[in-house]
């Protein structure tokens, strides 16, 4: 790693525990809410480690998968090496596509708007992947072109997580900005050790939003999962 220059805390964390093997956190900064940590032994977390939610997708996974943000692997790890699956992981961190290809994971270095031409039988968004959409005006966007990707019989799989909770007051009532477009609309700053990243916008949506836009793109979402505020589903093609 020695000479590289970074704008890349995931990446780098990644790399600094597949070499050093030494805990650490990647300290997530966001412009609403006070700051968490991502403990980057999570990110190579093994199948039995995982939360019942991230299990229960990795079950309803099938056929060709594309692995949108796969971070150090350990989704498509499971896929590959425990189901003999067909997955192709995508990633924008130069410093995770680099352990990935060092591990021998199929993967490339490309925003997910940017593949195109291209058919799965599943796409994979973990780690509320769905987020990638940004704000809620692009959630539409994100939908239609994940649509694109698919098979006639294909699916998308995501979590995500209703976060009203961090804006209701000791009386129940809401304490949103007005002028804010959707209370889910974050921004984050990533930060390991001294490399700081640039903010970047992330979506967290409810599920009966996300329903109701799924359904005015031709998509019909369906809960697999929920537990207190953070659900998963499965969106396929409205028959």
């Amino acid at each position: 790693m020695e000479g590289k220059k970074w704008d890349d805390p995931i990446g780098k964390g990644i790399l600094d525990y597949a070499e050093n093997c030494r805990p650490g956190d990647i300290i997530v900064m966001s412009d609403i809410c006070d700051d968490d940590i991502i403990p980057l032994e999570v990110l190579f977390r093994k199948f039995d480690e995982m939360p019942e939610l991230e299990k229960r997708a990795l079950e309803e996974c099938d056929g060709k998968v594309l692995d949108v943000g796969a971070g150090a692997g350990a989704h498509t790890t499971h896929l590959i090496k425990e189901l003999d699956m067909d997955v192709q992981c995508i990633e924008i961190s130069p410093g995770a596509v680099e352990y990935l290809q060092e591990a021998e994971i199929p993967v490339r270095q490309i925003n997910f708007f940017d593949v195109k031409d291209e058919k799965y039988d599943t796409v994979l968004m973990l780690m509320n992947g769905i987020g990638i959409a940004g704000t809620l005006s692009n959630l539409e966007k994100t939908l239609l072109h994940a649509k694109s990707l698919l098979t006639p019989s294909g699916k998308i799989i995501c979590d995500s997580s209703d976060i009203k909770y961090l804006y209701e007051d000791e009386d129940g009532s809401m304490l949103v900005n007005l002028n804010a477009e959707y209370y889910g609309n974050f921004r984050f700053k990533m930060k390991y050790k001294s490399e700081v990243g640039t903010w970047f916008d992330w979506l967290y949506v409810d599920f009966d939003t996300l329903f109701r836009i799924a359904k005015k793109v031709g998509l019909h979402a369906s809960k697999l999962y929920d537990e207190d505020d953070h659900f998963l589903t499965e969106i396929k093609v409205a028959e």
